[in-house]
């Protein structure tokens, strides 16, 4: 048997995350992972993140910055949105707010391997990758993982981080609202005419956005096309050629011609937000919680956000005092519940507003995007919040330079 302090089902980005912030608190943690450990990084990956400073400030503080490839990182100083077929435009510097950047575009490969990297050398971590659990006993006491193989792990507590899909969740019967955003996103690599000269790029189109996020390469870009799940269809049906005289055209040739230089993946978008995010020694953490409509980026950041404000919760809890852990647990619920709130809402309203080609919303999105263009202090604001560095930050997300 195993005996940890605290057991973690899912070994991404967030829950890699939680694992190395809890060891370095002093509990004992085991993650239990499906999947292979490291991805071999050779042509760019297609699922990319936009990482904000208050992203990177945690893996800066976890320890995990320095085991990333830096030779695949890209930091982007400027961002250009626009509408197409439309004087709308807007455009934010960090210079504005007088930062050297505005975030990073990252694999998400590369940021897990980083942190699989960091948490290897932890001796209060153990890794269990390509291992299956079959049942899960949660009671008051203590929770019961049972694998596949027969091993049991016996932890105080719980923490589900083990995707949008999360089996835990449905296993405890949590309750879920869940709406369909009627978009599937397309992502692929293409090769730009271009440079990008790092700056991150969204085109609002009738069906729905398309950004451009500038990888290491200069002439390279990863893209996330998020349409119609009719038009979607057709797009994946184009050979090759097609796609890029498509994907060309909707991009107004802001860098040119653009060829593909990876295969295309298609999935549909769906807003799930768990009703309850925590039942007696299990507690939900990142997508298992919630996921958005990606046409902001803050997916990853949403929920490296969850893990640290976890964390907070439960630096100094006696996890076996099941009233004290509670009490710390419905705190980090009510905390990060109000976040993802206010994101699902805030994504809705902009897919809502951007959606269509209705004269009257096109004439506010035109009217609303170029006064917003022209007001220094609304864009500061704007700039602040999408680097994560306004609200109520957990102290591991507080760059140091802004402590």
């Amino acid at each position: 048997m195993i005996s940890t302090d605290i057991v973690i089902v899912g070994g991404g980005s967030v829950g890699l995350t939680t694992a190395l912030g809890l060891a370095n608190t002093g509990f004992t943690v085991t993650v239990i992972d499906n999947s292979a450990a490291e991805t071999i990084l050779s042509s760019p990956e297609t699922r990319v993140s936009a990482l904000s400073p208050a992203s990177e400030a945690i893996l800066r503080n976890l320890e995990v910055w320095q085991h990333l490839d830096c030779t695949r990182l890209t930091p982007y100083s400027d961002m250009d949105v626009w509408e197409k077929d439309s004087f709308g435009r807007i455009n934010f510097n960090a210079e504005q707010v007088s930062e050297p950047r505005l975030g990073h575009i990252i694999e998400n490969a590369n940021i897990r391997n980083a942190l699989i990297n960091t948490a290897q050398q932890h001796h209060k971590i153990t890794l269990l990758f390509e291992t299956k659990y079959q049942t899960i006993h949660n009671s008051d006491e203590h929770v019961l993982v049972t694998l596949e193989n027969g091993a049991p792990i016996l932890a105080k507590l719980l923490i589900a981080a083990d995707g949008a899909n999360s089996n835990i969740r449905k296993l405890l019967k949590l309750p879920i609202t869940f709406s369909d955003y009627d978009h599937h996103a397309i992502v692929a690599t293409i090769k730009t005419t271009e440079p990008h000269t790092h700056c991150a790029r969204q085109v609002f189109l009738p069906e729905g956005p398309l950004a451009l996020l500038p990888l290491y390469n200069s002439n390279l870009c990863s893209i996330v096309w998020s349409t119609s799940p009719e038009n979607a269809e057709k797009l994946m049906a184009d050979n090759d050629e097609q796609f890029s005289r498509a994907l060309t055209a909707a991009t107004d040739s802001v860098l040119g011609p653009v060829s593909l230089h990876s295969k295309r993946q298609s999935f549909p978008l769906t807003m799930r937000y768990a009703n309850q995010w925590l039942d007696k020694r299990v507690v939900l953490v990142g997508d298992a919680a919630h996921t958005i409509h990606p046409l902001a980026g803050l997916g990853m950041n949403l929920g490296l956000l969850d893990a640290a404000s976890l964390l907070q919760q439960l630096q100094s809890v006696d996890v076996a005092n099941l009233p004290e852990m509670t009490q710390q647990l419905r705190s980090y619920e009510r905390w990060r519940k109000a976040e993802a709130q206010q994101v699902i809402l805030a994504m809705q309203s902009l897919k809502s507003l951007f959606e269509g080609n209705n004269p009257i919303k096109k004439l506010i999105r035109t009217a609303g995007l170029s006064m917003t263009n022209s007001m220094p202090m609304v864009k500061h604001e704007i700039i602040l919040n999408a680097m994560g560095m306004k609200g109520n930050l957990p102290t591991l997300a507080v760059p140091v330079e802004i402590i």
